[in-house]
């Protein structure tokens, strides 16, 4: 896979009045759609956050510019979309803590092509952080949940231009596991054409017929790799997709570079996560990144 230049805004869709460059203080969202290394076009938000404003809501002095902030580069769940309720929740509660950059996954929402569910991910993961890096971001942190774990799972491992800091929330650690119903039913909509019409008018979104060639690597055969950044695996324990094995076997392989939070009553990805834990992730980020 690539480790070149990841991807590079195609256009605008709005036009701000204060335009961000590097060095000069933020004090708009801007949304674009970015390229992707082969061509797939992605629907990108970014909320200035914390850069703009303080935890108070208080406008910061102007000074203040995108580099003394960290920036949050969210990558969703299957099905997800950038302008989905939970994912705007969860870019909210970031939004405390420093700048956010949330996207639609490929064949998500208004972004082009079609899901891979969690292989060609890891190029629309790369523009958004290499985009988020060109707004004046210094310090970059990833968080993904469910798909989008695996996902930064595999970014960080694969590419030179990374992050600061990982956050893989309700992940696997291998692929193609049935073990559970919700995973059954997933794998009939991936792998079925009547499955794939569901998905596409179901849930609003698009996935690709073709079958993995060849297979990416895993998220437990990434995780070795991503170190020396800091890495957070976060899992409920009553998650139905995925059973405690999964984040316990991607410990496992951080060994003692990475941290485990094992979730008492949490179920599954960013419906599951409360307000709290948003705020611990957050918080955990800035300590790590910052």
């Amino acid at each position: 896979m690539s480790t070149g230049p990841a991807g590079h805004v195609a256009r605008s869709t709005d036009r701000p009045h204060s335009e961000t460059t590097r060095g000069t203080s933020v004090r708009s969202h801007l949304r674009r759609f970015l390229r992707t290394s082969d061509g797939v076009t992605i629907d990108a938000v970014y909320d200035p956050g914390a850069v703009a404003y303080d935890r108070d809501d208080v406008v910061c002095d102007i000074s203040r510019t995108p580099a003394d902030h960290p920036v949050f580069v969210v990558a969703h769940g299957f099905t997800g979309a950038v302008d989905r309720p939970h994912v705007r929740r969860v870019a909210q509660a970031f939004a405390r803590y420093g700048a956010v950059v949330t996207f639609s996954f490929r064949g998500h929402g208004a972004s082009g092509g079609r899901s891979t569910v969690g292989d060609r991910e890891v190029l629309d993961l790369a523009a958004a952080v290499r985009w988020a890096r060109e707004l004046g971001h210094a310090r970059v942190g990833t968080v993904g949940f469910s798909m989008g774990g695996s996902v930064v799972l595999r970014h960080a491992a694969l590419f030179e231009e990374g992050t600061d800091a990982v956050v893989s929330v309700s992940a696997p650690a291998r692929w193609y596991y049935r073990g559970t119903a919700p995973m059954r039913r997933l794998h009939w909509l991936v792998t079925r054409p009547e499955g794939r019409v569901v998905s596409r008018y179901g849930f609003r979104t698009r996935i690709h017929h073709r079958d993995w060639d060849p297979v990416p690597l895993s998220p437990v055969e990434a995780v070795p790799r991503i170190a020396p950044t800091p890495l957070l695996i976060v899992h409920g324990d009553a998650d139905g997709y995925f059973p405690v094995d999964h984040p316990r076997m991607l410990a496992a392989a951080a060994a003692d570079r990475g941290e485990l939070w094992l979730e008492p009553g949490m179920g599954h990805a960013e419906h599951a996560a409360s307000d709290e834990l948003l705020e611990r992730i957050g918080e955990w980020v800035v300590g790590r990144a910052g």
